[in-house]
């Protein structure tokens, strides 16, 4: 159980130091295209960083659910590539289908795993709404200014 609990908490640090880095990287970007951003025309912009905020959120996911599988595989939870990336998706997404599960000794992981999917999907949420709300606001501001 112990080593359990000091591999799911290594990966849920990971998947956070992952995640925040991303976000700093997405910031520094916003940073950079904001002028951009704040030209008219508004709303094909909007779409543009809806979108490429939707793929960063992806992305983000995606490496989440890729650690974890070669994790279950690593330790030989799970027998081939594609159950571990299967399980790891349907745990990350707290889906828990059932039809997949990890032997008794490894079972604790998987728990762990939807809780890092969990955590990952409100906070990746919040900061995508809150990028583009900054984004909208600042339109606005720029509009107002103008008029």
């Amino acid at each position: 159980m112990i080593l359990q609990l000091v591999i799911g908490s290594s990966l849920l640090l990971l998947s956070i130091v992952i995640a925040a880095s991303s976000a700093l990287v997405l910031e520094w970007l916003f940073t950079v295209a904001n002028p951009w951003l704040m030209r008219e025309p508004h709303r094909p912009k909007l779409v543009l960083l809806l979108i490429g905020v939707s793929i960063w959120v992806l992305g983000v996911i995606t490496a989440g659910v890729w650690m974890w599988a070669l994790v279950f595989r690593a330790v030989g939870a799970l027998q081939s590539l594609e159950e571990a990336v299967y399980f790891s998706l349907v745990s990350y997404t707290t889906l828990g289908f059932g039809d997949v599960v990890l032997p008794k000794e490894w079972r604790i992981l998987s728990g762990m795993a939807g809780a890092n999917g969990f955590l990952n999907f409100g906070l990746l949420t919040a900061l995508m709404v809150e990028a583009l709300r900054h984004v909208r606001i600042g339109q606005h501001e720029v509009r107002r200014q103008k008029t």
